[in-house]
């Protein structure tokens, strides 16, 4: 068992230990950086919470996969062991930042090294992009002066012929499969060793893709007790399909999205305006559904197809429905030694839509989410409905579901199914929506769902 982590910058290894493992990667670069050259400030920083992509790099834990763009600004270094790692300044001048002279792609500069970052992950797998890869893949860099254009025209302008891929510029990942263990903090190779770190460690803060966790650090600034990160266990990484959808708690929503594209495409919709590249790259559906949040994008679907959790702990594994695991808000059905280890995501055939309603399209938080599942048969032999954003968790709505089964749809069922749907919620009022607009909401997606499916 180590006492530090290992990573490598540029193809350069180092090593952290001590409190210095708590410090995020962007400020590690910016203030520290590599012995051998320094402060790597090409990393922005700006907005701290994984929002703007000033902070992008690109990073891959084994030798087998690509290099995908994360934020810094949230990832700690002890999140990283194992990992390589490439900035701006590892890019180097390509035919991304030459196509950025070209069409004037940078003004003030300042996000200028994020767009090139992220846009040179779309190349390490492509030679070419169209227009809608380069917009969902910049989807998580923010730029206040160019009106995103001419990046746009930079991107769709470049030939990934013409440069290396950063795969076999950086080919070697620091060997790094031992467990870790500095103060307070655990990176174990098995789930008993995890499971026994958590009941020993009351208050234990489970860190994975650390897009929830490392905000509040950089935000609220939080201290855990302790911290326990379950990135080195193997067995944690399983995903495929048996009669339903298995998801390893370490499985990333960027994997998951790609292998439920065919299989789920309601929740692959979801998916693809849920966050950033970097976002889904670093974030777990175990995570999503371990955060509690009542405006969760992926748990309506998951409520009304009834997925299960498996929880491991000292005394061994038990399944749990999602649709008990929620107690209150941020309160679950969840003893002190247990971990979520998988999800298991049945694919639902009946016809299903789901619903994210926000200020913005994309990498925005919801104001209210929706999952409507029928089953039907001339009449509706059966109705699911889930929602978010109107309760302190995410709810069915029994009587609504009650009130539908056995009926014939028409527009007038479903606007007086949206009448009682709005008596079953109680939302709050916050800065994303007023208690009245959320119920409105509540009213009127099932006439829109009815209109949808009508159609």
């Amino acid at each position: 068992m180590r006492d530090h982590v290992i990573f490598a910058i540029n193809g350069r290894e180092h090593r952290a230990g001590g409190r210095e493992i708590f410090t995020t990667l962007a400020n590690w670069l910016r203030y520290v950086g590599p012995a051998s050259a320094g402060p790597l400030t090409g990393t922005k920083i700006v907005c701290e919470e994984g929002d703007c992509g000033a902070c992008t790099v690109l990073i891959r834990r084994s030798a087998q996969e690509e290099f995908v763009p994360v934020n810094a600004c949230i990832l700690s270094l002890c999140q990283l062991d194992g990992a390589s790692i490439v900035t701006v300044e590892g890019i180097r001048m390509n035919a991304v930042q030459q196509s950025m002279i070209a069409h004037h792609g940078a003004q003030c500069g300042y996000c200028t090294p994020g767009f090139v970052v992220a846009m040179c992950g779309l190349f390490e797998t492509c030679d070419r992009v169209t227009d809608k890869q380069v917009r969902d893949g910049l989807t998580g860099n923010l730029c206040r002066c160019t009106g995103y254009e001419p990046i746009i025209k930079a991107a769709l302008a470049v030939d990934g012929k013409s440069m290396p891929k950063l795969r076999d510029v950086y080919r070697e990942v620091p060997s790094a499969r031992d467990a870790v263990r500095i103060d307070n903090f655990f990176a174990p190779t098995t789930i008993e060793d995890a499971v026994r770190f958590k009941s020993e460690n009351p208050g234990c803060t489970i860190l994975q893709g650390g897009t929830d966790v490392g905000v509040w650090i950089n935000k609220r600034h939080f201290t855990a007790p302790a911290m326990l990160f379950l990135g080195k266990i193997a067995g944690l990484s399983e995903l495929r399909e048996k009669n339903e959808i298995v998801v390893g708690a370490n499985v990333s929503l960027a994997a998951f999205e790609v292998f439920i594209r065919d299989r789920i495409p309601e929740l692959y919709g979801i998916l693809n305006i849920f966050g950033s590249p970097q976002i889904k790259y670093a974030g777990t559906l175990v995570g999503n559904i371990a955060n509690g949040s009542p405006i969760g994008d992926t748990l309506p679907y998951l409520f009304v197809a009834d997925a299960k959790l498996e929880l491991t702990g000292t005394g061994g594994t038990r399944t749990v429905a999602v649709n008990s695991f929620y107690r209150g808000y941020k309160q679950f059905d969840l003893r002190a030694d247990e971990i979520i280890t998988r999800v298991f995501v049945p694919i639902v055939k009946d016809t299903v839509k789901l619903y994210k309603v926000s200020r913005r399209k994309d990498l925005d938080i919801s104001a209210f989410t929706a999952a409507i599942r029928l089953r039907m048969n001339g009449r509706i032999e059966e109705a699911r409905i889930a929602y978010g954003g109107v309760a302190p968790t995410v709810i069915r709505l029994p009587k609504t579901e009650s009130f539908l089964k056995g009926k014939s749809p028409s527009l007038d069922v479903f606007e007086r199914a949206g009448e009682l749907a709005r008596s079953e919620v109680k939302p709050i009022s916050d800065v994303r929506g007023s208690a009245d607009y959320r119920l409105q909401l509540a009213e009127n997606i099932l006439s829109k769902f009815w209109h949808e499916v009508s159609a």
